[in-house]
């Protein structure tokens, strides 16, 4: 079955693309803050993709069954802002470049890391994000 695309919305694309700026510049001073060494753990990439689940899990929780959020809330900040934060792209490269300069260790760490971190980020989010925002 194809999708038929929604109507576009100017509105909308303004928002996620406004979102994924500030997302993507964010990630890009975390990088500058903590650069990578290769042969090592990525750990720019680590710490924003775990904090990037953390916040959808938080997110999450604040929109589930709560009536009233503006309609542009969950793409600007869903899609734009942690879209353009966390990076799956990054993480495979790094996770490949450490395999292949002979650091199979260190790649299973962090993959394996990552994937822990970042489940265990977005059920802490939810978690705490319930108690901040109950539902109705």
């Amino acid at each position: 079955m194809a999708l038929v695309p929604a109507r576009l919305d100017g509105a909308l694309l303004g928002t996620v693309a406004l979102g994924g700026a500030i997302g993507s510049l964010g990630r890009w001073a975390v990088g500058l803050a903590l650069p990578h060494i290769p042969g090592t753990v990525p750990w720019a990439t680590l710490l924003v993709n775990v904090t990037g689940a953390f916040a959808m899990g938080m997110l999450v929780a604040f929109l589930v069954d709560r009536p009233g959020v503006h309609r542009l809330a969950r793409p600007f900040i869903g899609v734009g802002v942690l879209g353009g934060w966390t990076t799956f792209s990054a993480l495979a490269v790094e996770t490949v470049q450490l395999g292949e300069t002979h650091h199979v260790q260190e790649a299973l760490a962090y993959v394996t890391g990552t994937f822990l971190l970042g489940t265990l980020a977005v059920a802490g989010g939810t978690t705490l994000g319930r108690r901040v925002w109950p539902g109705p």
